[in-house]
């Protein structure tokens, strides 16, 4: 049986593979299409891709509590919609390797938040040895070349807009750790995005048509939902530092599929910044015998 903390790594390391895939079927989306209607249409196959999660699994995953129902609202309202909006938008007019270094910070925001809202993660040295290696990593794969590295500028209201998304995420993964935990992981991501694609679908619908565009829009949608499932699923059994750290392995296994299929050659950084990302789940998936800090 495979211990229940390595499991959680896994089925994290899986959402990132999802999370690598899904930019680039975004960007195919949007060649005849723009990023408010496959947002859209991403939302409701996400909710369609959950629900025959939760329908094979058993339906009564698809009971939710009073309490429960609060906590849901808020991920739906602060992480899909809110945080969503803001990103996708400030996307447009940033550099996107200024957007995903900002997103790079959202364990920084899970410590600090979660040392007063989630005094039951308890982090230990290797935990922290582990987030500080896979930001480190990240940035390094990111960046790819020191030149690129020295000449990124932050300081516009964009990228401001950008910190607060990744806030508000780090906000949404406490919630969902915190008082979601006993959930079914397709159930979360059920109700989080029917929330969500209900506002969509308002919104488009005053606004302009909301149609299917392209296939793009569709495989968008059932990538994102069985992502957003493996990470419901590893944030059960892991610390949301941890899921948050473990993410940020989205960019190499980005690289790795850019080496495989467009060819392009991984620069000395990003090959450091792949080591160091081994190392750092090396440190977070030690044993929780350390005492914690």
């Amino acid at each position: 049986m495979v211990h229940s903390k390595y499991f959680g790594i896994i089925t994290v390391l899986s959402a990132s593979i999802m999370w690598a895939v899904e930019p680039i079927f975004a960007k195919l989306s949007y060649q005849n299409s723009d990023f408010v209607h496959t947002s859209g249409i991403r939302a409701m196959f996400v909710t369609l891709t959950a629900f025959i999660y939760v329908a094979f699994s058993g339906k009564k995953n698809f009971l939710v509590s009073r309490k429960q129902f609060p906590s849901l609202i808020y991920v739906a309202i602060a992480g899909t919609i809110f945080a969503g909006f803001i990103y996708f938008f400030a996307l447009t007019k940033i550099p996107v390797v200024n957007a995903v270094l900002i997103g790079h910070m959202q364990p920084i925001f899970i410590i600090l938040i979660g040392f007063f809202a989630l005094k039951e993660d308890k982090l230990t040295k290797f935990d922290f040895a582990g987030i500080s290696l896979m930001i480190l990593s990240g940035v390094l794969v990111t960046t790819k070349r020191i030149e690129n590295f020295m000449l990124l500028k932050f300081g516009t209201f964009e990228d401001l807009m950008v910190l607060t998304a990744t806030i508000s995420w780090a906000t949404t993964a406490i919630v969902a750790r915190k008082y979601l935990r006993k959930m079914n992981a397709g159930s979360i991501t059920f109700y989080r995005f029917l929330f969500a694609s209900i506002f969509f679908i308002f919104f488009i619908e005053t606004t302009s048509d909301l149609k299917i565009s392209n296939a793009y829009q569709i495989v968008v949608g059932i990538v994102v939902g069985i992502g957003t499932i493996f990470y419901y699923e590893g944030l059960k059994r892991i610390k949301a530092a941890q899921v948050s750290a473990i993410e940020l392995s989205t960019p190499f296994f980005a690289s790795i599929l850019g080496f495989l299929i467009l060819h392009e050659a991984l620069t000395k950084m990003q090959i450091a910044g792949i080591l160091l990302l081994f190392t750092g789940i090396y440190y977070l998936s030690k044993k929780e015998e350390l005492k914690a800090v």
